[in-house]
């Protein structure tokens, strides 16, 4: 493949021969793609090809990673495809002008049909990913290939609006991985990286995603576009799914397992957005065998017993303490026969006047709370990832305590708050967390989620709250597992601000919410019985080190810290990390870090600063490309800048920036 490097890049190694070379479209264009085959293949032998087709940067920044992930597939009998997206990494063209893209699935389904072509191929192509392969797996699915047979997605969602990292729970949401990707996209292809005008134009020059999913502030067609729900039947070909209870993706796993008609089988287990063979905290699991399984199946016809087992497994957690440090979730693994399964019962409990939690609602009572706009850190930056103890937003919250439980009790899906509320002003946002309160007082995070108060009827028509009316707010939490141990306590904490996961509404605001009565407050809980069989997993395989590469330093966002100036009301969440990736041909360094800042009696000034850097290093050349992003606005508008610069050996090649206000949708 030209413009590939030599040496570490080829050859046959670990079961596997790797094989670059460039697959045409139609338009002219070529897409740079890497081939891991079967070391030691006749040549009568045919195999599936399994496509992985990403933006992510094949050959330098994801080259360990794809090493490992295909020295265990190939040998069991695939072709592995690894695809740089149109206009990145090391593939021709101009970047897309949006995540998942138009062009981007055109393309797609010509890659498919190239690989079945191919003279290795048995002609059925399977298709998996992890987030961003996981959204295309699925997105290609509905486009229906002839030649794609069955797909695997991971950590993956499908619903944009309201899953994706832009608006969480469809509120507004500003992340690292987009002051990250809108750097890699300008970033040239390896490994000469040239920098003439050509190149950047084609990179650099192109508009950031992150300012255009700004202008689309409403769920809608832009969204539409790249998500499955709510038309289920777009996918006809069996799809395996792999989810974790600590991603903000797992939403999608049981709402998919009930849904779809073509065969389905799916895991979640106690993981973040992480391979779970790979991921902290654990148990762990060879994940890839697994998958193998599903597609000996339906790629290559054998009778592998997967499709006879039960279409879900739950690692159903047991308590524990909260904190960072945890590496091994406690649990034990369920068989499911469906989503929702036999024997899910609707435990219906009641913010009381007292605020207690019960099983009556008690008399009318009206609870105000004023918002405090820097309030959250501590549920995460997008309702995944461990979570410290919950008291410091608790004591910002309207909280509602059951009595000590008398016995265990497991709870396993999506817990419910249905709030009849009101505000003092015409935008507020309400967030509802179920707790588990242990006898020592700390409070573990056990789901949560947030409702715009503009979407309670709908996030494509949103309509300001009129001040002084209650409403009836239903807020469905996030996908949980847990066991509540007999003597803690179940908690509804219910607040309105979750800074930084989610921007502040731009009013100081007044909340109220009605407890009692005949019309109540509720919370249900799903509840399940506590035994039950579960699959036994393979233990996860050692890392199969790629040539002549290694990694130094953190994966982002890294460990967040808080700032606290009482004196002039403004608190500050800072988080930062760094690597470097040493690949023998190139020396490459990624930094980057990013300040929330909040202002108490200001929400409408709230601000997000960032910078990411990275850095080629090459015999005699040194580039640097850095991105600087800044978020913030006043109440009516959002403001964006965004700067990036290249520069060679210390001397400024190139600089653009981009500075626009865009209206606050019912923000």
């Amino acid at each position: 493949m030209t413009g590939v490097p030599s040496g570490p890049w080829e050859g046959v190694r670990d079961g596997m021969r790797v094989e670059r070379t460039w697959i045409p479209m139609s338009d002219g264009v070529r897409l740079a793609a890497t081939l891991y085959l079967p070391a030691g293949a006749g040549p009568d032998d045919r195999f599936p090809p399994l496509l992985e087709y990403l933006p992510y940067r094949k050959d330098d920044a994801m080259f360990q990673r794809d090493y490992d992930l295909y020295a265990s597939m190939v040998p069991r009998g695939f072709v592995g495809a690894r695809v740089d997206v149109r206009g990145t990494g090391a593939s021709e063209g101009v970047v897309p002008d949006r995540e998942y893209s138009e062009q981007e699935h055109r393309d797609g389904e010509e890659v498919i049909a190239w690989l079945a072509r191919q003279p290795r191929s048995n002609g059925n192509v399977g298709m998996w990913g992890i987030s961003w392969g996981g959204f295309n797996a699925i997105q290609m699915a509905m486009r229906r290939p002839t030649e794609l047979k069955a797909v695997c997605a991971l950590m993956a969602t499908d619903d944009l609006f309201w899953d994706d990292i832009h608006y969480i729970d469809g509120l507004f949401h500003v992340d690292e991985w987009e002051l990250m990707m809108d750097l890699l996209n300008a970033m040239s292809p390896p490994p000469d990286f040239p920098i003439d005008d050509d190149t950047l134009a084609a990179r650099f020059d192109t508009e950031p995603w992150k300012l255009r999913v700004m202008r689309q502030q409403r769920d809608g067609p832009y969204w539409r576009h790249g998500s499955l729900a709510p038309a289920y039947d777009a996918i006809g070909i069996p799809t395996m799914l792999i989810g974790g209870l600590l991603d903000g993706y797992r939403d999608a796993v049981p709402r998919m397992v009930q849904h779809l008609r073509a065969p389905v089988k799916a895991i979640v287990g106690p993981w973040n957005h992480t391979f779970p063979h790979d991921a902290s905290p654990g148990p762990g699991i060879e994940w890839r065998a697994e998958v193998a399984r599903w597609f000996d199946r339906w790629l290559k016809g054998v009778e592998t017993g997967a499709d006879d087992e039960p279409p879900l497994a739950v690692y159903v957690r047991d308590w524990h303490p909260p904190g960072f440090g945890l590496k091994h979730v406690p649990g034990r693994w369920r068989w499911l026969d469906g989503w929702p399964p036999s024997g899910l019962e609707e435990h219906t409990l009641y913010p009381r006047p007292d605020w207690s939690l019960g099983r009556d609602a008690g008399e009318p009572a009206e609870h105000r709370l004023r918002c405090v706009p820097w309030v959250g850190v501590e549920a995460g930056l997008w309702w995944g990832d461990l979570t410290p103890d919950q008291r410091p937003i608790d004591a910002f919250s309207l909280t509602y305590d059951s009595p000590p439980l008398d016995q265990d009790l497991v709870v396993l899906g999506m817990p419910r708050a249905l709030l009849r509320a009101s505000a003092d002003a015409p935008l507020a946002n309400w967030f509802a967390r179920l707790c588990d309160v242990a006898p020592d007082g700390t409070s573990s995070l056990v789901a949560g989620a947030g409702l715009n108060g503009a979407h309670r009827e709908s996030a494509a028509d949103p309509q300001a709250l009129e001040p002084g009316r209650t409403y009836r707010l239903a807020i469905d939490m996030h996908f949980t597992s847990w066991t509540f141990r007999a003597g803690h306590r179940i908690r509804l904490a219910v607040s309105n601000s979750m800074s930084p996961m989610i921007w502040p509404s731009p009013h100081p605001v007044t909340t109220t919410l009605a407890v009692g009565g005949r019309e109540p407050s509720t919370l249900v809980l799903p509840v399940i019985d506590g035994d039950g069989p579960g699959p036994v997993f393979q233990a996860p395989l050692p890392t199969v080190p790629a040539p002549n590469a290694r990694t130094e330093g953190s994966s982002p966002p890294g460990p967040w810290r808080v700032h606290r100036d009482e004196a002039r009301g403004i608190t500050t969440v800072m988080w930062g990390t760094s690597y470097t990736l040493e690949l023998g041909w190139c020396t490459q360094t990624f930094a980057e870090r990013m300040d929330h800042v909040v202002e108490d009696e200001h929400p409408e000034r709230a601000t997000a600063d960032g910078i990411a850097e990275f850095t080629v290093e090459q015999p005699g050349r040194v580039l640097t490309w850095v991105g600087q992003l800044r978020v913030g606005g006043e109440a009516e508008r959002f403001h964006y800048r965004y700067r990036r610069t290249l520069q060679e050996n210390g001397a400024m090649v190139r600089e653009r920036e981009w500075d626009e206000w865009i209206a606050r949708d019912h923000h």
